[in-house]
């Protein structure tokens, strides 16, 4: 393991130059200290998690110090948002410190958002809050423990200096990690300001570092966009299965590599409601939870036109068309593993299908419906489920039919039906009013509600002791907390 002045870094992105970034020093925070750190994101570095505790890492994550052979850099990009585009974006808030390298040869991109004012700030004053920064945290550290491609997040530290947004808060910054933060937003930049060099440069950068195997194809950025359709679908696939709510799918917040990353005013479905909006702000339902799947098809769309001056349009089409048809087939394999299927027959998205629309306006928690389905055997677990139901009758007809399904899937036991149905439907999730327990404490200055739900959420699929409270049905107040992009 190393320690903290051991890391190595290869600042690639920085080498791209001006064009792409700004140097940028971090603005400190007054009095930097440890809220908490994920052992498992420090371990991606080969840091030793006892240097999470030490003075010094609260000083290099709270923008006092930096590594002499860091590069800190404001990206530049642009994007749609809520479907009109906007020239110019970027890192308003946020730095890329630099790359760093790992012993098994990976490159984690270190970017520390909240860290003060860039050129790109757009009048904000470049500071994060404490609430946003621990929902941050959380949420890419839950998303990776069930499976879902995410960026990570290494620590929050949090500080005395003031930032102001409805009211007086305490700034903090989160350590977010990915291998690139390239954006779909960073290819529209250079296309709509008519850059072809700057824009062939950013594609070879992608192409060479992150998709160097598509190389080998006949048209190797058409493979990579190919690749990049590939992995969104498979990403939303799993958002939709798993009842994660972004919330704010503008193409500035879409990565290159089909990871979920830019937290907002995200959240996961405590009831299941197809229409459910976790933004406040989106008054229209554009990033609702069912328009996910189209909206991420409009983003990849807004992506491919970008791309025309290297791949044709035709081709770019034609790879388009593999979205929907993808997520279909991610989202039905997923969703029948969740039923604690093995086998595939042609109805079972139809099965699936009836199973939302009794779930819908029932009240059913979404999560803890599939998790109670595999504690039994199927017979005695839809008898126990039937009251959650407005529509029992219906229920009944479902549950007929799912029986039957059961019996006709294979011939294992009950143990080994459960085993691998708890190993795909977590008992724990980020629901919005246990991240807002956690901020509630934190801001007192109490870290331990914090520490103690990250580890929870750390291993969502396994009953640990000490943590049932978290594995309860919300409290009313809890399914209604209204969540905006200020942070």
């Amino acid at each position: 393991m190393k320690a903290l002045d051991e890391l190595t870094f290869d600042n690639r992105f920085a080498r791209l130059g001006d064009a792409f970034s700004t140097h940028v020093l971090p603005e400190p925070l007054d009095a930097p200290r440890l809220v908490v750190a994920s052992e498992a994101a420090m371990a991606l570095l080969d840091l030793d998690p006892a240097v999470a505790e030490t003075p010094v890492f609260a000083e290099l994550f709270g923008g006092h110090k930096l590594w002499a052979e860091a590069e800190p850099r404001a990206m530049v990009y642009s994007g749609h948002q809520f479907g009109g585009y906007t020239p110019q974006l970027g890192d308003g808030r946020g730095l890329l410190l630099g790359e760093v390298y790992n012993e098994a040869g990976e490159h984690w991109d270190l970017h520390l958002k909240g860290a003060g004012m860039t050129p790109y700030s757009r009048m904000g004053d470049g500071r994060a809050v404490l609430r946003s920064s621990i929902r941050e945290f959380l949420a890419s550290e839950a998303l990776h423990a069930l499976g879902i491609p995410s960026s990570r997040a290494l620590c929050v530290i949090g500080s005395d200096t003031p930032v102001w947004r409805e009211k007086q808060e305490r700034g903090a910054m989160v350590l977010r990690m990915a291998p690139s933060h390239i954006r779909f937003g960073h290819f529209e930049y250079f296309y709509y300001t008519k850059k072809p060099e700057q824009q062939a440069e950013l594609a070879e950068h992608v192409l060479n570092l992150h998709y160097p195997e598509c190389r080998e194809q006949p048209e190797p950025y058409l493979a990579m966009f190919r690749e990049i359709v590939e992995r969104n679908a498979e990403l939303i696939a799993k958002w939709q299965a798993y009842g994660f709510c972004h919330g704010v799918m503008n193409t500035d917040n879409m990565s290159i590599l089909g990871i979920t990353f830019d937290f907002g005013p995200f959240a996961f479905l405590d009831d299941f409601d197809a229409h459910f909006i976790c933004n406040h702000s989106d008054h229209e339902g554009r990033y609702s939870f069912s328009n996910q799947v189209p909206i991420g098809q409009w983003n990849l769309s807004a992506l491919a036109q970008a791309l025309t001056p290297f791949i044709s349009v035709d081709a770019l089409k034609e790879a388009l068309g593999l979205y929907l048809p993808l997520y279909q087939a991610n989202y039905l394999d997923l969703m029948r593993r969740r039923l604690g299927l093995t086998t595939a027959e042609d109805d079972d998205q139809a099965l699936v299908e009836r199973l939302l629309k009794l779930m819908q306006n029932s009240g059913v928690d979404y999560t803890l419906f599939f998790r109670r389905l595999g504690d039994e055997p199927a017979a005695l677990a839809v008898t126990r489920l039937r009251d959650d139901f407005v529509d029992p009758a219906g229920f009944d007809a479902w549950a007929e039919q799912y029986k039957a399904r059961v019996a006709r899937d294979g011939d294992y036991s009950e143990e080994q039906r459960r085993a691998r149905m708890h190993a795909v439907n977590p008992l724990y999730i980020l629901r919005n009013y246990l991240a807002q327990n956690a901020i509630a404490a934190a801001e007192s200055g109490d870290y331990s509600e914090v520490r103690q739900l990250h580890e929870a959420l750390s291993k969502p699929f396994e009953e640990q002791a000490g943590m049932e409270r978290y594995a309860q049905r919300p409290p009313d107040w809890g399914k209604h907390l209204e969540i905006s992009c200020s942070s």
